[in-house]
């Protein structure tokens, strides 16, 4: 019999943890947690920061403890790589962002493609036909990318710093055709786009430039930030002052973590429990 008082942690406590560089501004914890309570079950969500070469010893021995977890930036290419057996999601992105243990193996998907699918409808509703510029080619990007071909969009345009990256990006992608590398801001001059999506972690630290600036385009319909922060980020702060609608990764964060819960407990996410504490 467990007497231990509710919400105590005991020898039974499952732990789940995010693994990622930096972990310190993350409000995972703040939402698993309240979730965990909503919902009853005996687990403790912590955030570690670590290494990419720490990652696949602390997801695997978490997972066999019993455990399970969430990994952010910048390791979600070396978690795919650890888990033993793989979603559909993590296939098609090579990217893993929540992890967990089944019939005593190591699975990983990728529940950043729900969340920012969830993201962009709440924004503009149904993006299908529409034209996108995804600034970013990293684990972000990919979830993206994933969620605008479902959803059937005309083209994405993608943007990033490191053309070698972007063309791994597209050739991860083969069903792609409506993705195209963008070489340079000079080629957007003029082009109208229905939403740009800021994939980079750039405005996640106080002080940092934009990661793109709208008067580089002839017009922007949306703005979608996947990086979030406090009073959100100046991104969306700008894309606001000049009339364009826009929201930060808030929305993206609660459905992907609200997918993780499903894939840790077996059981729906307490969503509303989890959106008031985000609040």
């Amino acid at each position: 019999m467990n007497s231990a008082p509710p919400g105590a942690i005991t020898p039974a406590t499952r732990l789940i943890a995010l693994l990622g560089d930096p972990v310190s501004h993350s409000l995972s914890p703040r939402f698993q947690n309240a979730a965990f309570r909503a919902a009853g079950v005996d687990g403790v969500y912590l955030a570690l920061r670590c290494s990419g070469a720490d990652v696949p010893g602390l997801l695997r021995g978490i997972a066999r403890a019993g455990g399970g977890g969430n990994v952010t930036v910048p390791h979600k290419a070396v978690a795919a790589e650890s888990v033993e057996l793989r979603t559909s999601a993590v296939e098609r992105t090579g990217a893993c962002n929540t992890f967990w243990l089944e019939d005593g193996k190591v699975c990983g998907d990728n529940t950043d493609v729900a969340g920012v699918r969830a993201a962009i409808r709440a924004l503009i509703g149904d993006p299908a036909g529409a034209r996108v510029l995804l600034v970013g080619a990293g684990g972000a990007a990919r979830g993206a990318v994933a969620a605008l071909l479902d959803d059937d969009v005309a083209s994405i345009h993608l943007l990033n710093r490191t053309p070698a990256r972007a063309r791994d990006l597209v050739e991860a992608f083969p069903e792609g055709s409506a993705l195209g590398i963008v070489t340079g801001v000079a080629e957007l001059r003029g082009e109208r786009f229905d939403l740009v999506i800021n994939a980079t972690s750039v405005g996640l630290h106080p002080g940092d430039p934009l990661p793109f600036e709208f008067d580089t385009v002839g017009g922007v319909g949306a703005a979608l930030d996947l990086v979030y922060a406090p009073g959100e980020t100046r991104w969306v702060r700008e894309a606001r002052a000049a009339g364009i609608p826009a929201a930060d990764g808030i929305e993206m964060l609660l459905h992907q973590g609200a997918a993780a819960f499903e894939r840790w407990w077996s059981r729906p996410a307490p969503l509303e429990v989890m959106r008031a504490a985000l609040s």
